[in-house]
């Protein structure tokens, strides 16, 4: 299945079941996804997160219900997910403008449509890759343990970068660090799939582990099979750099290739924490399959 086909699958599982208490690593299987991986293409590709889609279309379902009918605003808050009124009247009025209230006697609404996804033809832009195939090996790093049945956002990301760097663990992973491996002298971020260590380990920091015991305990050693990788170079200031090629894949190169994400560990090799370089070069590894 392609993204674009997998997206609106996942689109219309989460419409079929807007009123339900909607578990997000379900929703990425529609799209024979991870929970991570899904939700970090979804945001790249339609500007806004996996879970601020699923709170406004909330709202505007609520908003006309509210304009509709005389069910109780308490009822149509439980309806849609909020724990209380008063938690229901603050994100409808940030979102609508106005309150639940005034929006049962006549006042202006908004409305956020329903996500219908198309592939549309745009300028004939060239990607650079490589194809790579690489026998399984090791990764030593640290994970970061989240529910997949729960939103991560890219914030949640940065901020466990920054909170490895604070605390040494990225200074002890360089320690691992040897010219020959597949990710060279980079740190990789390791966003998991169907290889994934534990169901709550969708993201990890880490570099080729090179046999050295650790030493910080909050390390892990896992395997990675072996795959096919397409690798994407990266250049430009990030995270709009980054942001500008993922749509490229997902939304161009994918859809023109004979080939397809297979679901496995994807990674982002960083050569140092000179993001904000104009020139900065990373590269972007997807696990592959032929369509």
């Amino acid at each position: 299945m392609d993204w674009i086909s997998g997206i609106q699958k996942a689109v219309d599982y989460v419409e079929e079941h807007i009123t339900m208490d909607l578990d997000f690593s379900e929703i990425a299987k529609q799209a024979y996804s991870s929970s991570f991986h899904f939700q970090r293409v979804f945001g790249i590709l339609c500007g806004f997160t996996l879970g601020d889609y699923i709170r406004m279309r909330r709202l505007t379902l609520a908003g006309l219900e509210l304009a509709a009918t005389n069910t109780r605003i308490l009822d149509i808050a439980v309806k849609y997910g909020y724990d209380t009124q008063e938690s229901f009247s603050r994100a409808f009025t940030r979102f609508h403008g106005v309150s639940p209230s005034q929006a049962r006697n006549g006042a202006g609404l908004k409305s956020f449509s329903r996500l219908s996804v198309k592939l549309i033809l745009a300028g004939a832009n060239v990607t650079d890759y490589r194809i790579e195939k690489k026998e399984g090996f090791q990764m030593i790093g640290r994970p970061l343990r989240v529910s997949g049945k729960k939103e991560l956002t890219s914030a949640r990301i940065s901020d466990f970068w920054q909170q490895c760097r604070m605390d040494g663990t990225i200074e002890e992973l360089s320690g691992y660090i040897s010219e020959a491996n597949i990710f060279g002298g980079s740190i990789a971020g390791a966003g998991f799939g169907k290889d994934a260590p534990d169901s709550n380990c969708p993201y990890a920091i880490g570099v080729y582990y090179n046999g050295i015991p650790a030493i910080k305990k909050d390390l892990i050693v896992w395997e990675v099979p072996a795959h096919t990788y397409a690798v994407f170079p990266c250049t430009g200031s990030m995270p709009e750099a980054f942001t500008r090629l993922y749509q490229q894949i997902y939304s161009e190169f994918f859809p023109a290739s004979d080939y397809q994400p297979c679901g496995g560990t994807d990674f982002e090799a960083y050569p140092s924490a000179d993001v904000k370089n104009p020139g900065y070069t990373c590269e972007i590894w997807v696990a592959v399959e032929k369509k």
